[in-house]
């Protein structure tokens, strides 16, 4: 089975870019790591709106946190949108913006699942997350937390990757080949 990892700022076209790369699969097994959107941001519910309606009508959407869990139970290929949101929802789980090491450490637990899920998928797995180095990140403890550990996620989601396509304005980067660099 092949791994994809699309990288990307905020509206660079990544994620259409990963639904472009499982078009073809008659199915496919969306997992949407956001919360269901509400009233309460009405901008935030047209974004899931506009992805929604994208997406074929074959496609499975499991809303979830448990990534992990829905690439060691799918029978379809896997589409996972968005892996900073997952961090910041994992974060948030744990509760650990006040300590940010003792928070580092428990995320790494749920990245060595993740990566252990990723690598071993029983299908193909697409998976769309923030390039930290493309957007702006609050110079406070909790942002430099997010920054350093979603980093820390996508190189290990990186290496353990067929393929990395980094999207920029649009245009794809395959980064597949390119070599890595030792932390």
């Amino acid at each position: 089975m092949t791994s994809t990892l699309v990288l990307g700022g905020v509206r660079s076209g990544k994620s259409r870019h990963a639904e472009a790369l499982l078009r073809r699969e008659p199915h496919v097994r969306y997992v949407a790591t956001a919360q269901q959107a509400d009233e309460s941001d009405p901008t935030w519910a047209t974004r899931v709106a506009d992805h929604r309606a994208r997406r074929p009508d074959a496609w499975e959407t499991v809303e979830t946190i448990d990534v992990a869990g829905a690439i060691r139970s799918a029978t379809s290929p896997v589409l996972i949108d968005c892996l900073g949101i997952w961090l910041a929802r994992t974060i948030d789980g744990l509760e650990g913006w006040e300590d940010p090491d003792a928070t580092s450490l428990l995320l790494r637990e749920s990245v060595a699942d993740l990566r252990s899920a990723w690598v071993a998928a029983p299908v193909d797995v697409v998976a769309v997350t923030n390039e930290v180095g493309l957007g702006v990140v609050p110079p406070s403890a909790s942002g430099r937390l997010f920054r350093d550990e979603l980093g820390r996620l996508n190189t290990a989601l990186s290496a353990a990757s067929d393929r990395v396509h980094l999207v920029v304005a649009g245009r794809v980067l395959d980064l597949s080949h390119a070599p890595l660099v030792d932390e």
